[in-house]
């Protein structure tokens, strides 16, 4: 399985950006917030499995996979999202959580999670698991991940990113993140920056809560952008905090995931 992941990050270079969700520097970001908030249980848990390769870096896997032609993992493409309908509160967003049977990205995050806490679990399947649950974190936060049916979250909603043709879900998955011009090891050491009691509050709830927070943000999108906007600095100046915290939230909530399991 890391020979596969291996492969997957060598032909990441060959593939279009449009098909990664949060683009690699965003899931990249995510991973190494996680990293740098496992305890030493978790940290060496995560070494055994992963070996030389870092969260950061098998991070997107589950998206390069998407290229696979052998087309064996094509049954875990709708693992990376859950769309909802505009503004419902929470208690209709728990019922209708509570309905969303099959794979999609909340049974599939809980089904990772279940799978790594399995002490028989065999080596590959640890490393399937973990590199998945990494991802699908980082998805999670990505607001248009939980966004709405109708676009495709997004996807269908077209806008002008500094007068070249894009989407919504495009802008938030990748071009924002670009946008600010730094690594994604510059990037986590500007966010990472939260103090003990804003760690806490940020790694408190459920999944279920964490996915209603990322769908709040959701909205907000939708309600500011208009289909065919032409966005530019003004965007990033309205929704680049809403960015960042997504992205701190994720590994943050990521690392209380893992240290909850590596305990």
């Amino acid at each position: 399985m890391r020979k596969k992941i291996l492969i997957g990050l060598l032909v990441a270079f060959l593939l279009p950006v449009s098909v990664f969700a949060w683009g690699p520097n965003g899931h990249r970001i995510v991973a190494e917030i996680a990293w740098l908030h496992l305890t030493p249980q978790a940290r060496k848990a995560v070494a055994n499995i992963l070996g030389r390769e870092s969260m950061a870096m098998v991070a997107n896997w589950p998206d390069f996979i998407k290229s696979d032609t052998t087309h064996q993992y094509d049954h875990t493409s709708s693992w990376h999202y859950l769309d909802f309908p505009a503004n419902v509160d929470k208690a209709k967003f728990d019922e209708l959580l509570a309905v969303a049977h099959g794979q999609n990205l909340y049974t599939e995050t809980q089904a990772m999670i279940k799978d790594l806490r399995t002490p028989s679990l065999a080596k590959d399947k640890q490393v399937f698991a973990l590199s998945f649950l990494i991802h699908l974190m980082g998805d999670m936060h990505q607001p248009l991940h939980v966004g709405r049916d109708e676009d495709m979250g997004g996807n269908k909603f077209s806008v002008m990113w500094f007068d070249k043709p894009s989407n919504l879900h495009r802008v938030w998955d990748e071009q924002l993140i670009d946008y600010q011009q730094l690594s994604y090891t510059e990037y986590t050491k500007w966010l990472d920056v939260a103090t003990p009691a804003e760690i806490k509050t940020i790694q408190s709830g459920s999944i279920a809560d964490w996915m209603y927070d990322s769908h709040l943000v959701s909205d907000r999108i939708y309600a500011y952008t208009q289909p065919d906007s032409k966005l530019s600095y003004r965007y990033n100046y309205i929704f680049v905090k809403d960015l960042n915290q997504q992205l701190l939230k994720g590994g943050l909530r990521l690392a209380a995931i893992l240290n909850g399991i590596y305990q």
